[in-house]
């Protein structure tokens, strides 16, 4: 299926959730440690992305659409920092400040082509901040085409139940990258896109494909969700819904960096959707989509040219 660039950049989608940096430091590896058996890293380059629901959101722009970013963020130097990486990708920024909040920042050291170690620096932002971003998501929500929740765990969705509920009542679809084992606070959601690991953390473990159907199928009804969404990396992915389930095969042809596939998946549906399409009609090009970008290094992005040249 082509659709015409035209139509997608048309496409409005309100991203809500946790953002984040996404900071790279690369070396060279040439000894190991005096004081520990640990690899001693050089530092020769360091690079900085947005990361998390801010880069969700670009994938929305890369893809051609509107993309609008509300998030809660620290009024620290990594927040001024995140502010300047998204004014220059096209993405409308509502950011809530909270003094007391230290802005998300994930490092990753790289050496050797490897991911050598991780830090993450974060804490949880404060309820009255949260509950000025519910005011302003109201605001937003009329002039958008469809609703993306980006749940990252870190507390930027306290109240996404209550989000969700004013979509609806605008007729809004809204699409979910979940979190946690809590999922009734996504109730009512048009769809929800669990990895196999997230998934098994809510239903439990299953034998086989019968058994995962009945389990994903069940969880979709308690929660009274149109459909259900199961990444399944190198499977590809199945969609739960009252027809019965679609099934893709995974397209990646080499598989270089699994970071920030999942945003690139949901925000491509959630663009092709805002678009006008069936949540059945988007999923084959959301699965292209995560195919493309493992083959990226880091936190990457799809084009239109990207996801609709010829295979």
């Amino acid at each position: 299926m082509n659709i015409p660039l035209e139509k997608i950049s048309k496409a409005r989608v309100l991203v809500v959730g946790d953002a984040m940096i996404d900071r790279y430091w690369y070396g060279a590896v040439d000894r190991i440690s005096p004081e520990a058996p640990v690899p001693v890293v050089r530092i020769t380059r360091e690079e900085e992305r947005i990361g998390g629901a801010a880069n969700v959101a670009s994938n929305v722009v890369a893809l051609g659409g509107q993309a609008s970013l509300l998030t809660v963020v620290g009024d620290d130097d990594a927040s001024h920092k995140l502010e300047a990486l998204v004014a220059g990708t096209g993405i409308t920024p509502h950011f809530g400040r909270d003094p007391t909040l230290r802005t998300t920042v994930k490092l990753r050291v790289i050496g050797r082509q490897q991911q050598l170690i991780r830090l993450d620096f974060e804490n949880t932002p404060k309820s009255e901040v949260l509950s000025s971003q519910t005011e302003t998501f109201r605001a937003l929500v009329q002039s958008h085409d469809a609703v993306l929740f980006s749940d990252y765990g870190k507390g930027g969705l306290s109240h996404v139940s209550d989000m969700i509920a004013h979509a609806r009542a605008a007729s809004k679809p809204v699409l979910i990258d979940p979190k946690g084992s809590d999922y009734s606070r996504y109730s009512h959601a048009t769809v929800i896109t669990p990895n196999r690991a997230e998934l098994q953390h809510v239903v439990g473990d299953w034998r086989d494909e019968d058994e995962l159907r009945a389990k994903a199928q069940k969880l979709r009804t308690e929660l009274g969700l149109q459909a259900l969404l199961l990444t399944r990396s190198e499977e590809g992915m199945t969609l739960y819904d009252d027809q019965g389930e679609l099934h893709v095969n995974a397209q990646a042809r080499e598989v270089f960096d699994v970071t920030g596939a999942g945003d690139t998946v949901i925000a491509t549906m959630a663009t092709l959707v805002a678009a006008g399409l069936s949540l059945r009609e988007a999923m084959p090009l959301a699965n292209r989509a995560g195919g493309i970008v493992v083959g990226k290094f880091g936190t990457a992005t799809v084009s239109y040219a990207e996801l609709f040249a010829n295979p």
